[in-house]
């Protein structure tokens, strides 16, 4: 199961439906490992599961194991549920794994944290200039680099081809207002049955909430010198909370407006055949399709649209980095495995496994399936959430983005109210 879902949270796995390319320039990470000198010992390895596939892991660690004889490495797969707790004590302790992969809001913890070894200096060996910007942001703190893009996911408008047919749409919207005003047809179309929603929108999904601030120019924070500064009580916020709850009173959305994407959860109402369109990533409709097989056929994609026609909004991309712990026993050895996974022989075939590569421009293997190729294409424009060491306590914690939604849309607070009161919480967590 590929946990495209869950890495989108980063530091706290999100308990929903999974969904989750050949460099061209720069330096080739191959060629670096190749001529490395011989070792002795073992490189210890961790990755988590459901991460890169085992054909790509094998053939890696034959390669490497092949260019540094007198090496072997000891390749281990790791649970997300409970690994917080095991990575600390890993880092912290004197026997650490030598490569390990964190989720990309895990990373400013750490590195705050002293335990992970700075890798500015490896950045160009690392095909650097080709990073997925969202990811590279991610792996950085207080100037320095830490984390190493491994892939990523974001998400995208998946809808059902025949009901827009039906309702006379004939090309995917490319503009906020193309959206609303296929949600209008839809509802023209289907709208005497009581169970039909022309879009799945869920009261607390604030990572669909992200799009619309960040293509209002806002933000929820900003750096503050080495802390952050809430900036929920924007203009640019406000305006993306605005149109959030224009979608949900514009789409008959049936979704509940105190619970997130995972309750109930959505690719389930999707597969139901009532939703004509949700938020979410590719491999959640192998998820609707359990419900009903031939709902995958049916199913196209589009960027989530920008109020300026003819964009796509930013996305908030999930994913995972690589790091190396301070106390990794070999350095040297432990960049070189990082050289070959970060070339483009490995980052293609991240792609081909359905994967945004963390290394690559080239995102070509995801052509093949056309819900990918969206997700790729717009994770170009793919943005990462502050880079507080404390962002986990927002995630994992009483969210205030959440409660910033459900008072809002359930209209208990006012728009100055609810970005106000959001806001003063959000800088308790991880304003200092």
């Amino acid at each position: 199961m590929k946990p495209w879902l869950k890495l989108a949270a980063g530091a706290a796995a999100i308990t929903l439906a999974t969904a989750g390319c050949a460099g061209s320039g720069g330096t080739d990470p191959g060629a670096a490992a190749s001529s490395a000198p011989k070792g002795d010992g073992t490189l210890t390895v961790w990755l988590m599961t459901g991460s890169a596939p085992t054909t790509l892991t094998d053939a890696l660690n034959k390669e490497f194991e092949d260019a540094h004889q007198g090496v072997k490495v000891k390749y281990e797969i790791q649970q997300w549920n409970g690994i917080q707790q095991k990575l600390t004590t890993a880092l912290s302790g004197g026997d650490a794994p030598d490569v390990i992969e964190v989720g990309n809001t895990q990373t400013p913890f750490f590195a705050s944290s002293s335990v992970l070894s700075d890798l500015s200096g490896s950045v160009n060996d690392l095909n650097g200039a080709q990073w997925l910007a969202g990811l590279k942001a991610s792996g950085e703190f207080e100037g320095k680099t830490y984390g190493v893009p491994f892939y990523a996911a974001n998400r995208e408008v998946i809808y059902r081809k025949d009901m827009f047919e039906q309702a006379g749409i004939t090309t995917p919207p490319a503009s906020r207002a193309e959206w609303l005003d296929a949600i209008t047809k839809l509802k023209a179309k289907f709208g005497s049955d009581p169970d039909f929603q022309a879009l799945y929108l869920p009261g607390q999904y604030w990572y669909s909430l992200l799009s619309f601030i960040w293509d209002e120019g806002g933000d929820i924070a900003k750096a503050d010198g080495k802390s952050f500064k809430a900036t929920l009580d924007s203009p640019g916020a406000k305006a993306g909370l605005e149109f959030y709850k224009q979608l949900v009173e514009a789409s008959g959305t049936k979704a509940p407006k105190d619970n997130d994407e995972a309750n109930p959860q959505q690719a389930g109402i999707y597969g139901g055949g009532k939703a004509a369109m949700f938020i979410g990533t590719p491999g959640e409709v192998a998820t609707a399709a359990k419900t009903d097989p031939s709902i995958t056929a049916k199913t196209g994609a589009f960027a989530i649209p920008s109020k300026t026609a003819g964009q796509s909004a930013p996305v908030f991309l999930g994913g995972s980095n690589l790091v190396i712990p301070l106390n990794s026993k070999d350095q040297a050895l432990a960049k070189d495995y990082l050289k070959l996974l970060s070339g483009a022989k490995y980052q293609s075939q991240l792609a081909k496994a359905g994967y945004v590569p963390g290394t690559s421009t080239d995102v070509s293997g995801l052509d093949a399936d056309p819900l990918s190729k969206v997700m790729a294409a717009a994770s170009k424009n793919g943005r990462a959430v502050p880079t507080s060491p404390r962002w986990g306590d927002v995630e994992s914690g009483q969210n205030p983005l959440k409660d910033m939604l459900t008072a809002y849309l359930t209209g208990k607070k006012t728009l100055d109210q609810a970005t106000s009161d959001a806001n003063a919480a959000l800088d308790k967590l991880i304003g200092g």
